[in-house]
């Protein structure tokens, strides 16, 4: 899907890594909720509460997922899960664009 309709969106933004890595939430009609965000080149980790879908927009970067040892490079456009309670990494290494999405639980 290239665009939410009905939709409302936090207007405080979510940052970190010393703004390296910012988003916008968004809640959708149905209750589910996806952020909005851009990654600058870096290495980042993150925790989940509850299970993520990550859709990378655009970009070049590798992740590693929970329970893997091998990290998968992404060149564009691509699409992974991560379980909840749970850590990732990431490695960027250009400009990236994602939506990350959170199923209602």
């Amino acid at each position: 899907m290239s665009q939410f309709t009905n939709a409302t969106v936090q207007k405080e933004a979510n940052i970190y890594y010393d703004g390296k890595v910012t988003s916008r939430t968004v809640f959708l009609e149905d209750g589910t909720k996806v952020t909005l965000g851009i990654m600058l080149p870096g290495v980042y980790e993150f925790g989940t509460d509850g299970p993520e879908t990550m859709e990378i927009l655009s970009g070049e970067l590798k992740v590693l997922l929970p329970g893997t040892e091998v990290w998968k490079d992404i060149n564009g456009k691509d699409t992974f899960h991560v379980p909840g309670n749970s850590k990732f990494a990431l490695e960027v290494f250009t400009l990236t664009d994602y939506c990350c999405s959170y199923p209602v639980i």
